[in-house]
């Protein structure tokens, strides 16, 4: 039975990670200062005698201090969510992207450095590929960013750094580290707030309204069921030749944007629309995107046989039960 801490453990991917780590038998502690996350992401588990649940900030290093004092697993999933807030307050999202991972590294390193070597798993995100033209990315591509002007970029940059960081520790004093690059996480418990598309489509066409979709829809992206997703990482954290690589972790089945509001649409009321809005106009003037972001998914396959259990189709379904039973009154 490992002693594992989850940052980020009230999150949407966290909470269910924290979720298959007690299933599997291991005590949990999981951290999230609430900002993005909530508590309630963890009603199914909260009062679990192997979890323990700490509300701290992150950007307090003697939080860091107490937490990895006695883990034995550290999963690092705290960062800055989504495109809206990195939109509107860049500061926020760079700084919480790098200094909690600096300040976890360093205090691993020292743990490392005297005999104790704690796993380290680094949630990393596509975001690191920035505009890269390849079709299908392999995590040997180049990051190609734009320029500093667009903070659209800053969050990839963020999180390149952070895998930098977590290699560099590997490199320098053997801290076991594994970087997992996951691509459109999506399934239950995911809030359409901070720009995520699918819930947001969701959200609109269970509420009867327009499904937006930006610029002419015809990005191409690929999305993952969470659970597949955190079997994926649980799979790498046990997998030996995986500690010092980054690795891709989602869907490798393209589709649309366009296409994806045509099947929520065709899931919840076919005589929905759809509308046409500019990044401009969502998200500011000096807005960029990548036309395709499709991962190629040979190493994972290769390091852990991993296959996913979820079709988009099911994991569409799924989100919109969920989100319907969120909108259903409490019983009196």
């Amino acid at each position: 039975m490992a002693y594992c801490v989850v940052t980020g453990g009230a999150g949407f991917i966290g909470s269910h990670l924290v979720e298959a780590l007690l299933a599997r038998g291991d005590r949990v502690l999981a951290v999230d200062d609430e900002s993005t996350g909530s508590v309630q992401n963890l009603s199914g588990v909260l009062g679990h005698p192997r979890l323990a649940y700490l509300r701290a900030s992150l950007m307090d290093p003697t939080v860091i201090e107490k937490i990895t004092a006695e883990a034995d697993q550290v999963y690092h999933l705290a960062a800055a969510v989504g495109v809206a807030l990195i939109a509107a307050d860049p500061v926020r999202a760079i700084e919480t992207n790098i200094l909690p991972t600096a300040w976890i590294l360093r205090a691993l390193g020292r743990r490392c450095q005297q005999g104790q070597p704690v796993k380290f798993f680094l949630a990393s995100s596509s975001e690191v590929y920035g505009k890269n033209p390849q079709p299908i990315w392999t995590e040997g591509e180049e990051m190609v960013f734009g320029p500093t002007s667009r903070p659209r970029w800053a969050y990839g940059a963020s999180k390149a750094i952070d895998e930098f960081l977590a290699l560099a520790w590997h490199r320098q004093v053997g801290l076991p580290v594994v970087v997992g690059r996951f691509f459109n996480v999506v399934g239950p418990r995911q809030s359409g707030a901070y720009g995520m598309v699918l819930p947001r489509f969701v959200e609109a066409a269970l509420e009867g309204r327009p499904l937006v979709v930006h610029d002419d829809g015809q990005q191409i992206r690929s999305f993952a069921h969470v659970r597949d997703v955190v079997r994926a990482v649980l799979l790498l954290m046990d997998c030996p030749e995986a500690v010092g690589r980054a690795v891709n972790i989602g869907s490798d089945q393209p589709i649309s944007i366009f296409e994806l509001a045509r099947r929520v649409i065709a899931a919840v009321d076919p005589r929905l629309p759809i509308q046409f809005q500019s990044y401009q106009e969502a998200y500011g003037p000096d807005f960029e995107d990548c036309r395709r972001r499709v991962p190629d998914l040979s190493l994972l396959r290769q390091l852990t046989g991993f296959q996913p259990q979820y079709t988009l189709e099911q994991t569409i379904q799924e989100l919109i039960a969920w989100k319907q039973a969120q909108r259903r009154p409490a019983p009196a």
